[in-house]
């Protein structure tokens, strides 16, 4: 199959048809999972995830989406593929990826075979999250400084989209060299899996929006929901005009995920809700913050800690079913988006707690938006 040349990224032909689908008219729910440390151990809160992903799975969410960190209690899954295998064998509809796999920090050949590998474990289901990474104190842990992570991410995507699409690598880069070197392995999906790019960084959005990859940005991370809003309708704009392009590294995606994510939990009163969640973010900032405070930043994320403003600036969505149900008809609308990622599991909430607010959810918030 020919490919043609996107500044150093070799992409697939498409068929240009597939970018005037009609867009869908429901919304897309999603879990996003840093897996952080729950006190429980790892072994166990590995055994009570995968029991919460049966879950997810009959209940209509749409993805299983984990965080890759090192060196953190923020994750206990330096392994994001370890992991996804396991929820492969334990799910049968929910798709499967990372948030992202941090590419300058592998192997190229290894990764390209271990993808391969998990689509097909997963019968093309696997979803593919790509980034730099947004900590150098951790891709310090492997010898990468930030000079180097740009040119690395870029060596090792050219790599793997020529390897999902040709089956061969061809490369004298600044970092890999092949030459001619073949492998046997292959994606399910068809050229490859969706690609996903998280940013938190609206100078990111035309590069994003023009490769039509699939989009998530944090309503944490962002200064306002005002701001979030612009981002979206700044990448739809973009997407716009680049749609018909016939050498985008999505293109094989005829309408890519718009989305943003932020912490969720139902109960059965807004109440109740509060104060299991409160007590269980107060772990998950604990994890969150604790990498920087190591390094000497320990006022980066201050303004994280207070959990009850969050909640009342509608940074965090927590409250009965109907009290999320009316922030999310609100918000989505608002934003412009196609897809919303909850993060429902963090810190030290219970599985009895969050398979709860799981299923309040899917049962009381999600139809509305059918």
């Amino acid at each position: 199959m020919q490919t043609r040349l996107v500044g150093s990224i070799a992409t697939p032909p498409f068929k240009k048809e597939n970018m005037s689908a009609t867009p869908r008219k429901s919304i897309r729910f999603s879990l996003f999972d840093w897996l952080d440390e729950s006190g429980r151990g790892y072994g166990e809160t590995y055994d009570e995830r995968l029991r919460l992903l049966e879950f997810a799975d009959g209940a209509g969410y749409y993805s299983y989406l984990l965080a890759e960190h090192h060196g953190t209690s923020l994750s206990t899954t330096p392994s994001p593929s370890l992991f996804l295998c396991a929820a492969a064998q334990r799910t049968t509809r929910l798709r499967l990826g990372a948030l992202t796999w941090l590419l300058p920090l592998y192997s190229p050949l290894r990764l390209l075979e271990e993808l391969c590998m998990l689509d097909q474990l997963c019968h093309g289901r696997l979803e593919l999250g790509i980034s730099r990474g947004s900590s150098p104190h951790e891709r310090a842990r492997f010898g990468i400084s930030d000079e180097e992570a740009r040119p690395r991410f870029e060596e090792v995507l050219k790599l793997l989209v020529m390897g999902f699409t040709k089956g061969e690598l061809n490369l004298d880069g600044k970092y890999y060299q092949y030459h001619g070197l073949k492998t046997r392995f292959r994606p399910h999906q068809k050229p490859y899996p969706p690609v996903w790019f998280p940013t938190s960084n609206a100078s990111s959005i035309p590069w994003i929006a023009a490769q039509g990859l699939n989009i998530v940005m944090s309503l944490l991370h962002s200064p306002s929901f005002e701001k979030l809003c612009e981002c979206m309708a700044s990448y739809r704009k973009e997407y716009a005009a680049h749609r018909s392009d016939p050498d985008r590294l999505n293109g094989h995606v005829s309408e890519p995920e718009i989305a943003f994510t932020t912490h969720v939990y139902v109960a059965d009163t807004d109440a109740k809700a509060r104060e299991q969640a409160g007590a269980g973010y107060m772990q998950f900032n604990e994890n969150f913050t604790r990498r920087y405070v190591d390094i000497g930043q320990a006022d980066k994320y201050a303004h994280r800690a207070d959990f009850g403003k969050l909640v009342a600036d509608g940074k965090i969505l927590c409250g009965a079913p109907d009290t999320v149900r009316k922030a999310l008809e609100r918000m989505i609308p608002a934003a412009g988006v196609n897809h919303f990622i909850g993060a429902f599991t963090f810190g030290s909430l219970t599985p009895v707690q969050t398979q709860r607010s799981l299923e309040l959810f899917a049962r009381e918030v999600m139809p509305a938006f059918a």
